[in-house]
C-alpha cells in the first residue's frame, strides 16, 4: 500500500478513554505552541475538555492495573534467552517509577480545579461565543500578557497531566505492539472477526487512495468491519460491495 492510514477501534471502555486522552493531549500541545489569541482559546478548550473527562472517569485505577500487568510480563520475559536485558530493565524501571508515583499522586484534575484563574473562565467556554472580551476581560488580559509569562502558565498547567500522559503512552505502546499487522481481505467490503480475552484494540491499515474508510462495530467478544465510500458512486449505497484488501492487527 503506497498511501495508507491507520484506524484504531477500541473494544473496551478503558482503551477508549486512553485514546481520547492521547488525542486531547496532542491537541492541547498544539494549542500551547501557538502565540495568537485563536490558538490560546483552542488550548483552553482542550484543557477544559480534559478536565471534564478526568472528573467523570477513574482512569488512574485502570492505568495502575495495566502497569502492574506490564511489570509482571517484563519480569517473565527477562528470564527468556536472546532478550536485550539492558533495554528491558530500563523499561521495567520506568514502569515501576511511573506506577509508584501514580499511586501516591493527587487526583489528576485536583491541582487545575483549584486554580483560581481557570475556575473563573471555565464555565464560559461551555457557552457559544462566551469567550468574548466583554464576557471574560480577565482572559482578554491574559491573552495580551508577555509571551514568556503566558508560556510559563501553560507549562505549569500541562505539567499537571505529565505523569498520566506518560503512563497512558506506555500502556498504549505495549498494546499497539502486541500484534503485528497481517494482510486481510474483506469480501464484498465486509469482514467479521472473533476477539479473544486479550484483544482490546482493533487496528486497521488501508489505502487512502481508494476513496473508502472502515467502520467497526462490536465488543470484546466479536467485531465486524464494514468499508464505506467517502463519496458513494451515483445511484449506489455508501457501502463498498467489492473485495477490499487491508491490514489488520487485533491487539
Amino acid at each position: 500500500m503506497s498511501n495508507t492510514t491507520v484506524y484504531e477501534f477500541p473494544l473496551k471502555e478503558k482503551v477508549r478513554n486512553y485514546l481520547r486522552i492521547e488525542q486531547l493531549m496532542g491537541q492541547l500541545k498544539l494549542g500551547a505552541a501557538g502565540l495568537d489569541n485563536g490558538l490560546s482559546l483552542y488550548f483552553f478548550e482542550q484543557l477544559f475538555t480534559l478536565l471534564d473527562l478526568f472528573e467523570r472517569i477513574d482512569i488512574r485505577t485502570d492505568i495502575i492495573k495495566d502497569l502492574d500487568a506490564h511489570e509482571k510480563n517484563l519480569v517473565h520475559w527477562s528470564q527468556l534467552p536472546n532478550i536485550d536485558n539492558d533495554a528491558l530493565q530500563q523499561t521495567l524501571k520506568t514502569i515501576i517509577n511511573v506506577r509508584d508515583q501514580l499511586k501516591v499522586s493527587k487526583k489528576i484534575s485536583a491541582e487545575l480545579r483549584d486554580d483560581k484563574f481557570l475556575a473563573s473562565i471555565r464555565q464560559r467556554f461551555a457557552i457559544p461565543g462566551g469567550t468574548c472580551s466583554f464576557d471574560l476581560p480577565n482572559l482578554h488580559y491574559w491573552c495580551h500578557r508577555p509571551i514568556a509569562a503566558r508560556q510559563e502558565d501553560i507549562k505549569q498547567w500541562i505539567m499537571s497531566f505529565a505523569l498520566t500522559e506518560e503512563a497512558i503512552s506506555i500502556a498504549l505502546s505495549f498494546l499497539r505492539e502486541r500484534t503485528a499487522f497481517s494482510a486481510t481481505e474483506a469480501a464484498n467490503g465486509f469482514y467479521q472477526g472473533v476477539a479473544d480475552d486479550r484483544n482490546e484494540l482493533i487496528r486497521i491499515r488501508c489505502d487512502t487512495s481508494e476513496e473508502y474508510y472502515p467502520v467497526l462495530s462490536g465488543n470484546k467478544y466479536r467485531y465486524a468491519i464494514r468499508f464505506m465510500y467517502y463519496n458513494p458512486p451515483e445511484g449506489r449505497s455508501g457501502a463498498v460491495e467489492k473485495p477490499v484488501q487491508f491490514d489488520l492487527a487485533a491487539c
